[in-house]
């Protein structure tokens, strides 16, 4: 006889997950979904950890630590803080940076937005992908690459740059071994390389400005410079702050063309402050202070970003 336990006992729940997971009720397709859209982001997700999280968490914990790779890391608490703020090389490269910030975010702005303006008003489709192409080709182009490129037309000897400006009467210009110069050679350079970036993205703002809005102004009489001032900018102020911010965040990490056009000289003329992390860490092998310094830049990054997007509630206009 069958005891009433057993009569009435629940039967094994087996493959209770892959039931779960293939219901096919309307919750049971939801999930499925979120987990498939899970699963093409966990590439992303892993790749975030493995390569920007971990490194940035290591290279915090590093910051209070005196290690060269050779002897076993050392606890020092805030020394390489305290020494952060005392050295001078470190001001003199937030100087620097700070000044290539301005020269480059400025020129590039200024820039890209004339000549999405001029190529979207192009009406032959052959020139303008033409000039679209040919802007955004140097974006392609490596660091180290432009930086040797640029630093052979920028020399003082025999660079074309010197060359043509003796035709005009002016004499060379000691355009990388001149602290007075040197950083707007620099900053030239970098703008060269990145200016596609920026273009294109003004060039996707103003394609998708309202037409209506457009025709409306120039009805009521708006055109030229008034016209761009009061319509076209104020329409176009969202993607003037995502070209400002990117801009921004990618030239306080100058690196490339300084480190292989100058060595960071004349002198400090122009070291940045990614060029001293650089040399402290893998030159002075002092991973610690390295690691107090991309803190330190860190810090300022998300500062300026967070500063950039607080006022840009006076000034940015959503549609």
């Amino acid at each position: 006889m069958v005891s009433k336990t057993a009569a009435y006992s629940e039967p094994p729940r087996r493959n209770f997950i892959g039931r779960w997971l293939a219901a096919d009720t309307l919750s049971g397709i939801k999930r499925q979904r979120a987990i498939l859209g899970y699963l093409f982001l966990l590439p992303t997700i892993i790749g975030l950890i493995v390569f920007i999280i971990g490194p940035m968490i290591g290279s915090l914990a590093l910051s209070f630590y005196k290690w060269n790779v050779f002897r076993a890391p050392e606890f020092i608490g805030f020394d390489n803080f305290e020494r952060l703020f005392a050295d001078a090389r470190v001001l003199v490269g937030y100087r620097n940076t700070a000044i290539l910030v301005l020269m480059t975010v400025s020129l590039l702005e200024v820039l890209a937005f004339t000549l999405a303006m001029l190529v979207h008003k192009i009406g032959n489709r052959f020139l303008s992908t033409f000039f679209r192409t040919a802007y955004f080709l140097p974006v392609l182009l490596s660091g180290a690459a432009t930086a040797v490129t640029l630093g052979y037309l920028f020399h003082y000897d025999f660079g074309v740059i010197n060359y043509y400006l003796g035709f005009f009467g002016i004499d060379k210009i000691k355009w990388l071994t001149s602290s007075d110069v040197v950083l707007i050679a620099i900053s030239l350079t970098t703008v060269w390389r990145n200016l596609g970036f920026t273009f294109i993205i003004y060039l996707g703002g103003i394609a998708n400005l309202p037409t209506e809005v457009l025709e409306a102004a120039e009805v009521d009489g708006a055109s030229g410079l008034r016209r761009i001032l009061r319509i076209v900018l104020p329409l176009l102020s969202p993607t003037i702050l995502f070209a400002t911010v990117t801009d921004i965040i990618k030239m306080l990490q100058f690196f490339d063309e300084p480190f292989i056009m100058t060595r960071g000289g004349p002198g400090d003329a122009s070291r940045t402050v990614v060029m001293l992390m650089y040399e402290s860490g893998f030159g002075n092998l002092e991973f610690g202070y390295a690691s107090a310094i991309a803190l330190s830049l860190f810090i300022v990054i998300l500062g300026v970003t967070g500063m950039q997007f607080y006022l840009s509630k006076k000034w940015v206009f959503y549609r």
